[in-house]
């Protein structure tokens, strides 16, 4: 019984206290938001309704998930450190209850957390970002413009297009090239082209100093033309695909996307499978934070909460920043997606036992 009402008062503690830090920094962060963005709503005449259902109503969930192991930890710090300061902690552990045991609400908590997180981060919030970026699009400055360089797509097997730089807004790609290889890797044909227009009237693409090389065994031929109609088998979407695209696929579209991009040889892939193992393994990361957190502040220290809350957010934003770091190797170095997502979570997680096991008892 004893059990049952220490879980119940921690429990609600625990789920009250996150409740209230999200919904004041949501607070907070809508006032900015609007303050930054009053003057689009106005000039564009957005209409109050959708200002409130469609955009901030689909925004605040994405927020939510994108800080959600912060404001854990920040919320088990500050009412644990409460606790301690109360000496109730000390009570809970002199009526025999094991340091141990007391951490089962704890992660009660954490876990009910962690599903709703992991649920919303791979179903619900991609259908939000969908009504957030339809929004964006007519009442923001922010028309998406794709401003990648160095496009490189895969057609099929032995086949490659590339592009310097694509125009989304007029549908133009310019210093066009496309190769085609032999099963031993041998160039067979290879043509270029200063600039490619798409048009949407007949769906096709056409090349301007349009230029081809074809090669077979020794001989070679050379065909140049001012301008010509190409069959590349893509259209322009191929080349806007960016990442807020991304933000709008569930689970099993992102997860089919990331197989077909393989497939095209896309230079993205790794960033499309960070944003991936990170939907899958930052639910992770509200358990490890919890433990952490209720480490740290179980002891009663001089300073009060205070001491504790500096202590973890400290603690907090230097986790933030190694997942960052690792993402960088992943992006930029030979670091696997899969252990650039992986890698701070198990580092954290030994942290995490390690205070456990050097906290009060």
């Amino acid at each position: 019984m004893r059990y049952k009402i220490i879980d119940r008062y921690i429990l609600g503690k625990f789920l009250k206290t996150f409740c209230a830090a999200i919904g004041l920094i949501i607070v907070i962060v809508i006032v900015f938001d609007i303050s930054e963005k009053l003057d689009d709503f106005l000039s564009r005449n957005a209409p109050l309704k959708l200002i409130i259902f469609q955009y901030y109503l689909n925004f605040i969930p994405s927020f939510v998930n994108l800080f959600s192991h912060l404001f854990v930890f920040i919320s088990v710090i500050f009412f644990t450190s409460k606790m301690a300061g109360n000496t109730e902690i000390i009570a809970i552990l002199g009526n025999g209850i094991s340091f141990r045991r007391m951490l089962v609400p704890y992660m009660y908590g954490a876990t009910i957390i962690a599903v709703v997180i992991f649920i919303f981060g791979n179903f619900i919030i991609p259908i939000n970002n969908t009504y957030v970026k339809d929004f964006e699009r007519n009442y923001i400055k922010n028309t998406y413009q794709n401003n990648m360089r160095n496009i490189h797509i895969q057609i099929e097997k032995g086949t490659q297009i590339y592009v310097e730089s694509f125009d989304n807004k007029h549908n133009i790609g310019y210093k066009f090239t496309k190769e085609v290889f032999s099963d031993n890797n041998e160039m067979l044909v290879k043509i270029t082209s200063d600039q490619i227009s798409y048009d949407t009237v007949s769906n096709q693409w056409k090349a301007f100093n349009y230029s081809c090389r074809t090669i077979n065994g020794i001989e070679e031929t050379f065909v140049r033309r001012p301008d010509t109609v190409l069959n590349l088998g893509v259209t322009p979407t191929d080349f806007n695909i960016n990442y807020t695209s991304v933000e709008t696929m569930n689970f099993f579209k992102l997860r089919d996307f990331i197989e077909q991009e393989q497939q095209r040889g896309s230079h993205l892939v790794v960033t499309y499978k960070i944003e991936h193992y990170q939907r899958l393994l930052n639910p992770l990361a509200i358990i490890i934070m919890t433990l952490i957190g209720v480490a740290v502040s179980s002891r009663k220290m001089r300073g009060g909460v205070g001491i504790h809350v500096a202590i973890g957010i400290a603690i907090a934003f230097s986790f933030i920043v190694f997942m960052k770091v690792t993402t960088v190797f992943a992006t930029n170095g030979n670091l696997s997606p899969f252990m650039a997502v992986l890698l701070p979570q198990i580092i954290y997680i030994v942290a995490a036992f390690i205070l456990i096991k050097k906290a009060p008892k």
